[in-house]
Formats: structure tokens, C-alpha cells, sequence
């Protein structure tokens, strides 16, 4: 689908025209959220899925309502070659401004949540960690070579304070990881590079989903600001920090959980 006038203009005038930007784990959830948020203000978009095809060609298709330029590559994060095809093919469409590492194993649905509580590690690690490691790495020169950028990886509020059960063990193990190694990062590629954290917490994604409704209305009690949140705000909180009105926030974590962690 290709745009008509009025949706180019608006596209073109954004808080992110001008800029191209990396969404890693485009194809559902979050960062599915992430592309068309920075897709509607103006930004070049390069999307990047692992096996959901599907989401993936759907995500594009209305990311190319504002941008009919955008590509799609798959691409498996926690192995260094596909990595490095990924990193070497994004940079070679030009300069990238923004790189959102939104890849997160599924450890809670599906065939992830039949997984072995080891099984579950390995994959948190490979994926959410791992990944997030070997994709900044492999931008951080580029970027420092450009003279600019900014990087976004995706944490979990809780890391924070802790939550029973043994996938937050593995989840906290995982995106704490990612948590203290961005802020390392964003002292190594200052002040050339930008480097945060988002840190989402309860978030209305496919987890949520297959909640019971009880524990559903639990979580939104819990949370000072009564609901649950959306993918599109931790979209928006992205949106602030790749933008220029962060460019004064480095090694910074912005929470998007409605207050549940402070």
C-alpha cells in the first residue's frame, strides 16, 4: 500500500524525518509498535524478524504506507553471522541513525513456554542478551564513524526490584544483563553515540493474552496508573529517545509501567 499525499507530508514533517532507523524483532509486539511509531514520523525504516514471516510482511506492508522504501531481513540476533549480514546490509543503505535492539525470546507462549526451565535460560540468554550484544557491537563503530547515533535496548522494569517465580529469575537474568551492559556501552561510545534503556513492564502483548482474567485484573489493580500498558506506549517512550529532545540523556532507563516499579 503506498501512500497518498496527505499521509507523505505528515510522515515527511515528523519528529524523526530526515533519519533512518533499525527495528530489530519488528514482527509482533513491541517492536512491531516501534517501526510504525517511527515509521508515522518520518523515519527510513529497515525492519528485522527471525521466523514470523507473516508478521513481518504485514508490519512492512504499513510501514510502507508512510515509507514505500522500507525493507524487511530476517535474521537470527544470537548467531554472529547473521549479525554481521544484517548490521553490513543496513549500513550499506546509507547512514543509520537509530538502532532498537526489541528482539525477546518467548519463553511464556507457545512451544517456548514447553521448554525446560534450562532450556529457557539458554534461549533468554541467546536471544535477548546475546543479541542485544553482538548487534550493538556491530553498530557502535559504524556509528562512531559516522560521528552519530543512538541506541535503544530493551530491559524490563523489574530488574529493578525483583519478582517471584522462575521465569522472572530468567527473564530478570536476561534483561538485567542487558540493563548493565548498556549503560557500560553508552560510557564506551560517548559522546559520539547515545545509548538508553526502555524498561517495559506489564505490558498488553501475547503473554497477557493468555492470562486469566483474575490475574489480568490483579496486574491493573497493582498498578498506580490502573491498567495495563500497550505497545504503543513504550512506542512513544522510543520515540523520546531516539528524537533530537533527547539528545542530552545517555545511559539513561526510562521505565513504561505505568508506576508499578519507581
Amino acid at each position: 500500500m503506498i501512500a497518498g499525499p496527505m499521509t507523505q507530508t505528515a510522515a515527511a514533517s515528523g519528529r524523526l524525518a530526515g533519519r533512518s532507523a533499525v527495528v530489530i524483532g519488528a514482527s509482533s509486539g513491541i517492536g512491531r509498535a516501534i517501526a510504525l511509531r517511527f515509521a508515522r514520523e518520518g523515519a527510513r525504516i529497515l525492519l528485522s524478524y527471525h521466523r514470523n514471516v507473516a508478521g513481518a510482511a504485514d508490519v512492512l506492508a504499513q510501514v510502507r504506507a508512510f515509507d514505500p522504501a522500507a525493507e524487511f531481513v530476517g535474521a537470527d540476533v544470537s548467531a554472529e553471522p547473521d549479525v554481521e549480514r544484517l548490521v553490513a546490509g543496513a549500513f550499506a543503505r546509507g547512514p543509520v541513525d537509530v538502532w532498537v535492539n526489541s528482539a525477546g525470546a518467548d519463553i511464556l507462549t507457545g512451544a517456548g513456554a514447553r521448554l525446560t526451565d534450562l532450556q529457557k535460560l539458554d534461549l533468554a540468554l541467546a536471544v535477548d542478551l546475546r543479541g542485544s550484544v553482538l548487534c550493538s557491537w556491530q553498530v557502535a563503530q559504524r556509528m562512531r564513524n559516522q560521528g552519530h547515533g543512538v541506541i535503544l535496548n530493551v530491559s524490563w522494569d523489574h530488574v529493578d526490584c525483583g519478582a517471584p517465580g522462575r521465569p522472572s529469575e530468567i527473564y530478570a537474568a536476561a534483561k538485567g544483563g542487558v540493563l548493565a551492559f548498556s549503560k557500560c556501552l553508552a560510557r564506551s561510545l560517548a559522546p559520539q553515540v547515545r545509548v538508553n534503556i526502555l524498561a517495559p513492564g506489564w505490558i498488553q502483548t501475547a503473554f497477557a493474552d493468555g492470562l486469566p482474567e483474575a490475574t489480568r485484573r490483579r496486574i491493573a489493580e497493582g498498578t498506580p496508573l490502573g491498567r495495563w500498558g500497550t505497545p504503543e506506549d513504550v512506542a512513544g517512550a522510543a520515540l523520546f529517545l531516539a528524537s533530537k529532545e533527547a539528545d542530552f540523556l545517555t545511559g539513561a532507563t526510562l521505565r513504561v509501567g505505568g508506576g508499578a516499579v519507581m
